[in-house]
């Protein structure tokens, strides 16, 4: 797959069922969503959980026009904070992970104008927490009590 030909693109209605799909049971879904997200769900709820309408939601879209990854950003303590980041199942160990999260930070931290990026993870979630090692995300301490449990928080300077 040639990576330069993808392209992130804000996140539509359209493709929220892609999406949907590639969580086929609730360990799934709350390993990426976090809390508060129902199930089983609907293409409403979803659409409504994911607060697509209010959060800044993107897709990565591949050069056949499918879309192989979501993530969404917002200010979260003055940093581009990255939210729900996801690779298509079947496209996983790709480097996806990684287009997905530099794309995704140079536009957030551009719209949001700061330079350092945060995000949480679960601390069950291993694959998750080496690929932001890899891109130069290192745990750091939460300034609040932590919104959710088993999780870490992580930060980079963009």
């Amino acid at each position: 797959m040639k990576q330069h030909t993808m392209k992130l693109t804000t996140a539509t209605q359209q493709h929220i069922p892609t999406i949907m799909a590639w969580f086929p049971d609730e360990q799934a879904l709350s390993l990426w969503s976090g809390p508060g997200f129902r199930y089983p769900f609907t293409e409403r709820t979803f659409i409504d959980d994911l607060k697509l309408s209010t959060l800044s939601s993107y897709a990565l879209i591949n050069e056949n026009g499918e879309i192989v990854a979501f993530g969404q950003f917002y200010l979260r303590m003055n940093r581009c904070h990255l939210g729900r980041l996801v690779v298509k199942p079947s496209e996983r160990g790709k480097g996806i992970a990684t287009m997905l999260i530099q794309q995704l930070s140079e536009i957030g931290c551009k719209v949001l104008n700061t330079s350092e990026l945060s995000l949480f993870v679960f601390t069950h979630n291993t694959s998750a927490t080496r690929a932001y090692q890899k891109l130069g995300f290192v745990l750091a301490q939460y300034s609040e009590p932590m919104p959710i449990e088993n999780c870490v928080y992580m930060i980079k300077k963009n």
